[in-house]
């Protein structure tokens, strides 16, 4: 492979220390080449004015002009260029990483804690930057080949069953592709949406009052026990898998920390499987922008109980491979436009009876 054909980056960072450990990590991936190094926003901007890179990463905290400036400047100049920022696990790094989202940023990573060594670092930072770096770049790559929306799409033979849960599985562009959605929505929705949102712990909080903030529906992290209500929103707590119990007309949410789907906890398949289990036919899947395959044995499941699968199209995903992949698996009953996600699922569940609260001491006390 020569220079050319590689994936070009940028690191922006004010620590020497951070710079030479994710050019190290990013150098060790033959097919990418770091182009060059900046200590804060505003050389990195500078820099922009003779480097073509394909991919930049980028500190938040930084001195002269910090990330989220930063962003602001970028998207002025160079719109489509995927930004990955870096954050640290924490409530201040939580809230300033999904700013930076809804600023422009394509996804974030984690800066690693807790690491015994340089070693151990870098292996994290390989193992959580370098696929989503291959990832945006083959999404930003003009001309890059885009599989048929329709592939695996299969044909409505009737009208949808009442739908009595709405249950959605995103990743990387999630925020921005829930900040499009939820507030969108109106508050007479009858089914309760559960949304497992690939995130750690402190940054589901966030996210959760962010939309709550803006939307008419009641969004939240989940509690366990915690009965299903029309009209609420509940996203799955990072560190946790979600899923539901109980029956159609009086079901709760219960938390684990079984062992990770997919890489993931929370993972999108044990609350695809639940609501199989639970809801059935009423049960509907929504699929949106991510990376990787999680969710699609789940969509398996509620395809099987007679329940639907929609899916985000490739156009408006900032990576389109979870709902590639159920579109691959001939999953899909649906293939939907960001934009037009919010109406089609307004129109559902309208003639579905509200939920009532579980009775008393019919709740489980272990997931």
């Amino acid at each position: 492979m020569i220079a050319t054909d590689k994936i070009r980056v940028l690191v922006v960072d004010d620590s020497v220390v951070v710079r030479q450990v994710i050019s190290d990590a990013l150098r060790s991936d033959p097919a990418i080449e770091v182009i060059g190094m900046a200590q804060n926003g505003r050389v990195a901007l500078e820099k922009l004015a003779t480097l073509t890179p394909d991919v930049i990463t980028l500190d938040l905290e930084m001195p002269e002009m910090d990330g989220l400036t930063t962003l602001l400047e970028l998207r002025k100049r160079h719109n489509k260029i995927p930004v990955v920022v870096f954050s640290t696990l924490t409530e201040r790094g939580a809230s300033a990483t999904l700013e930076a989202l809804a600023r422009g940023a394509t996804d974030y990573v984690c800066k690693p804690s807790g690491q015994r060594s340089i070693q151990a670092t870098m292996q994290r930072i390989q193992a959580e930057l370098l696929p989503k770096i291959h990832a945006l770049h083959t999404r930003a790559r003009p001309g890059a080949p885009r599989a048929p929306a329709t592939v695996g799409v299969l044909q409505a033979t009737g009208p949808l069953p009442p739908v009595q849960l709405i249950v959605i599985g995103v990743s990387t562009g999630g925020p921005g592709a829930l900040a499009e959605i939820i507030p969108r929505l109106p508050a007479t929705l009858v089914p309760p949406i559960v949304i497992v949102q690939h995130m750690p712990a402190v940054f589901t909080r966030v996210l959760g009052q962010r939309l709550n903030a803006s939307s008419p529906l009641a969004v939240r992290e989940a509690v366990h026990q915690e009965p299903l209500e029309s009209g609420h929103v509940y996203i799955a707590p990072g560190d946790y898998h979600v899923r539901v119990a109980g029956g159609p007309r009086a079901a709760w949410l219960m938390l684990d920390q079984g062992t990770a789907e997919n890489g993931c906890r929370p993972a999108v398949d044990p609350l695809f499987r639940s609501a199989a289990q639970v809801f059935g036919s009423g049960a509907l899947a929504l699929v949106l922008t991510g990376l990787g395959q999680d969710g699609t044995k789940g969509a398996a499941l509620i395809r099987k109980a007679g329940g639907a699968v929609w899916v985000q199209d490739e156009a408006s995903s900032t990576v389109w491979s979870m709902p590639s992949s159920v579109v691959q698996a001939g999953l899909a009953t649906r293939v939907l436009a960001l934009a037009n996600i919010p109406a089609a699922l307004a129109q559902l569940g309208q003639n579905v009876a509200r939920m009532a609260a579980p009775p008393a001491g019919s709740r489980r006390t272990e997931p």
